[in-house]
């Protein structure tokens, strides 16, 4: 196993790694959405702070020489499912088919107060 760290995504907040590379897959950690150039939320939206998130999970992919393409699995936290609809299209945008297996829940709060968090198992 090793680690992936890039300044390209926002600095893990605890005792994590932002993913960790075991054979030829890629685990991100739950990824908020900071903007890991000014250490905020990228928008008070949860279609803006969906958007950021994958962003970050791009960036760590890259730094592990693979690519959001390769998502095999997302796991999505959401504070308010009813504005799925608008987060699914947003989803959508950064994935082409065969599109990755998800699970989506909504739950009671997320770290820092974000809207969204999303998870992913990438191919390498």
């Amino acid at each position: 196993m090793s680690p992936i760290d890039t300044p390209n995504a926002p600095a893990a907040i605890g005792p994590y790694s932002q993913a960790m590379r075991a054979g030829d897959l890629l685990f991100v950690s739950g990824q908020l959405p900071i903007d890991p150039a000014t250490g905020e939320f990228a928008s008070e939206d949860a279609v803006g702070q969906m958007r950021q998130c994958l962003k970050n999970i791009a960036a760590i992919a890259e730094a592990a020489g693979t690519d959001i393409s390769k998502t095999v699995k997302t796991t999505i936290l959401l504070t308010d499912l009813s504005g799925f609809a608008e987060l699914n299209e947003e989803y959508g945008k950064a994935f082409q088919a065969p599109f990755p297996a998800r699970a989506c829940y909504e739950v009671a709060a997320l770290p820092k107060g974000a809207l969204v968090e999303i998870e992913a198992v990438i191919g390498c």
